[in-house]
C-alpha cells in the first residue's frame, strides 16, 4: 500500500488516535465474538511498544442514529480489550469535548483509553468539520485501523486527517494488501466466487472482477436472476425483475467467463424440512417450488474450475445459508478452498461466517473485516478512509 502506517513515524511521547472497528455482536452487556476487537490488537501492541504519552481509541457500534443509547455503548469491550491487551483500559462517557479530555489527561504515561460510540453524535457520520476537530484535540497523530468503515467519509475515519498526521495501522495494511493484490495483480488462474441474494448489490462487482478474473462463478439468490434472464421459469424462487436486463447484458459480455451453477437444489416451501429436488435451472423451476442452494453436482463442476486456480477471491454464500439443509453447497465451497494451493481471500459476511463456522477460518490466507468495504475495493473504489491517509 502506498500510504504511511504506523512504521512510518516516531510516536515515543506522542498522543495517538485510532479508529478501530469495534462494531461486535452484543448480547446485554457481552461480547458475543470478539474477532473484530482481536484484529487491532497487533497495531495496538506495537504503539504501546513505542512509549506513547497514550493510545485513545474511537469506533461506532450499531447504528443509535446520532443519539446516546444504552444498548450500544462500547462500554461491554473493555474488559474484553483489556484481557487481550493484557493492560488496563480506560473508559471515557463521551468521545468529545470536556469528558473526554479530562479521561485522556488522567491516564498514565502508555495508557488506553477507549471512547464512547462516536455514533452517539450525528455529526460524526456527516463528517462535520467541527465535530472532527474536537476528536482530533485527543491525538497528536491519527492511526486508522478500522478497514471496515474505510468506504465511509465519516468524522473518525476521514475528517480528523485534516488536522493530524494520518497513518494505517497492520489490519488495514494486509486488508489492503490482500484485496488489492487479488484485484490488481492476482497470480493467476484468478478465480472469483460471488453468492448472495441480489445481483444489483453487486453489479460494479461483477463488472469489474470480469475484467480482470480468469473466471467468475456464481451461486445463492443472484444465480436465479441470471436464470430468469436465460428465459428459465424459476417458480417462487428470489428474482430480481428490475436486474433482467443487467443481467442479460452481464452474460453477453463476460465473454463465457461467467459460469453459473448447472444444477440446483429446489424445495417446495421456504423451510428447512421442505420437500426437496435436484434439477437442472433449464428444465424450469415448477410453480410452488424455489430453489434454495447449489447441487452436489454444481460444486463438483465449480471444483474442477478452482482446481486450477491461484488466487481465489469469495463473497457471498451459495444457499440459504442460514437453514442448515441449504447451507452444504456454502460449506462444500469452503471445504474446496480450505484444501487449495491457492490464496484464499474471503470477503463479506455470510461467506465469513461459513468458513468460521466450518472450523476453516485458519486454512483461509484472509479473511476480511469489511464487507461493504471490501465489495467496494473489488468493485476497484478508492475508499475516502485510505484515500486522507499520508502518502508514503
Amino acid at each position: 500500500m502506498n500510504k504511511q502506517t504506523v512504521r512510518d513515524v516516531d510516536l515515543t511521547g506522542k498522543r495517538v488516535l485510532i479508529r478501530v472497528d469495534f462494531n461486535v455482536p452484543l448480547d446485554g452487556d457481552k461480547v458475543t465474538d470478539d474477532t473484530r476487537v482481536r484484529a487491532a490488537i497487533p497495531t495496538l501492541k506495537y504503539i504501546l511498544e513505542q512509549n506513547p504519552r497514550y493510545i485513545a481509541l474511537m469506533s461506532h457500534l450499531g447504528r443509535p442514529k446520532g443519539e446516546p443509547k444504552p444498548e450500544f455503548s462500547l462500554r461491554p469491550v473493555v474488559p474484553v480489550l483489556a484481557e487481550l491487551l493484557g493492560t488496563d483500559v480506560a473508559f471515557a462517557e463521551d468521545c468529545v469535548g470536556e469528558v473526554a479530555q479530562k479521561a485522556a489527561g488522567a491516564l498514565p504515561e502508555g495508557g488506553v483509553l477507549l471512547l464512547e460510540n462516536t455514533r452517539f453524535h450525528a455529526e460524526e457520520t456527516k463528517n462535520d468539520e467541527a465535530f472532527a476537530r474536537q476528536l482530533a484535540e485527543l491525538g497528536d497523530i491519527y492511526v486508522n485501523d478500522a478497514f471496515g468503515s474505510a468506504h465511509r467519509a465519516h468524522a473518525s475515519t476521514e475528517g480528523v486527517t485534516h488536522y493530524l498526521p494520518a497513518v494505517g495501522g497492520f489490519l488495514m495494511e494486509k486488508e489492503l494488501a490482500y484485496l488489492a493484490n487479488a484485484v490488481e495483480s492476482p497470480e493467476r488462474p484468478f478465480v472469483a466466487i460471488l453468492g448472495g441474494a441480489k445481483v444489483s448489490d453487486k453489479i460494479g462487482v461483477i463488472e469489474s472482477l470480469l475484467s480482470k478474473c480468469d473466471r467468475l462463478l456464481i451461486g445463492g439468490g443472484m444465480a436465479n436472476t441470471f436464470f430468469k434472464a436465460q428465459g428459465y421459469d424459476m417458480g417462487d424462487s428470489l428474482v430480481e425483475a428490475e436486474a433482467l436486463d443487467t443481467a442479460k447484458d452481464l452474460l453477453a459480455q463476460s465473454s463465457g467467463k461467467l459460469m453459473l451453477p448447472d444444477e440446483v437444489v429446489i424445495a417446495d416451501a421456504f423451510d428447512n424440512e421442505a420437500n426437496t429436488r435436484v434439477i437442472a435451472p433449464s428444465d424450469g423451476v415448477p410453480a410452488g417450488w424455489r430453489v434454495l442452494d447449489i447441487s452436489p453436482g454444481a460444486v463438483e463442476a465449480f471444483r474442477e474450475v478452482l482446481k486450477d486456480a491461484r488466487t481465489i477471491v469469495w463473497n457471498g454464500p451459495m444457499g440459504v445459508f442460514e437453514m442448515p439443509n441449504f447451507a452444504k453447497g456454502t460449506y462444500q465451497i469452503a471445504e474446496i478452498l480450505a484444501e487449495s494451493g491457492a490464496t484464499t481471500v474471503i470477503g463479506g459476511g455470510d461467506s465469513v461466517a461459513a468458513v468460521k463456522k466450518a472450523g476453516l477460518g485458519e486454512r483461509m490466507s484472509h479473511i476480511s473485516t469489511g464487507g461493504g468495504a471490501s465489495l467496494e475495493l473489488l468493485e476497484g473504489r478508492e475508499l475516502p478512509g485510505v484515500a486522507a491517509l499520508n502518502d508514503l
